[in-house]
């Protein structure tokens, strides 16, 4: 895609920041800050619906959400501008956040998934024609198309409880947000 743009950079910057910072500091406390308990469990803190988007469960929950951003992020930015596009992104993160505390259950959730499959969602909406390049298996596919399954992976997942671990409804949260919220700047902010 394009060259790194300034919210996508500052984005990954403050998610690997955040990532080393919560696993290698010597406050074990700190965790509790960037998870997302439900309401109610005793651990819930009202600061933690806005930082658990920038909290990964592992290195390969980091590097694979870290790269669609990468990939994908500054052609969406580059089209929405730098503080449309933080605002998307940020209203993705609290949509998936809204999905998976209101369907997904009472796991505890972390990540920047909700925000990134908004993110991936918006650009199948803006470009839906764009051929992506798959990396396993290396073959080419459509924006439009590749969103579709990935939705339709997610959704099957957490209706059937599949492949448990992963916030499935948060992933939907996103995409949905995300998705409306275009359709609100297209429709009625011109």
């Amino acid at each position: 895609m394009g060259r790194m743009s300034d919210v996508v950079k500052h984005l990954i910057g403050i998610n690997v920041i955040v990532f080393i910072g919560v696993n290698l500091l010597p406050f074990p406390s700190l965790r509790e800050y960037f998870v997302l308990y439900p309401p109610g469990s005793g651990y819930f803190k009202p600061i933690q619906l806005f930082t658990h988007m920038f909290m990964h469960g592992g290195e390969m929950h980091l590097l694979f959400n870290m790269m669609a951003l990468f990939f994908i992020g500054p052609t969406v930015e580059n089209y929405l501008g730098s503080r449309k596009f933080l605002l998307f992104y940020l209203v993705s993160g609290i949509g998936a956040m809204i999905m998976h505390l209101l369907i997904g259950g009472n796991a505890p959730v972390v990540g920047a998934s909700g925000a990134i499959y908004g993110v991936l969602a918006g650009f199948a909406f803006l470009f839906p024609n764009t051929q992506l390049m798959l990396l396993f298996p290396p073959i080419p596919i459509k924006a439009k198309y590749l969103v579709t399954i990935l939705i339709a992976i997610d959704l099957f997942s957490g209706i059937s409880g599949t492949r448990t671990g992963i916030a499935h409804f948060a992933h939907l949260g996103g995409a949905l947000f995300g998705i409306l919220m275009l359709l609100y700047w297209r429709n009625f902010r011109k």
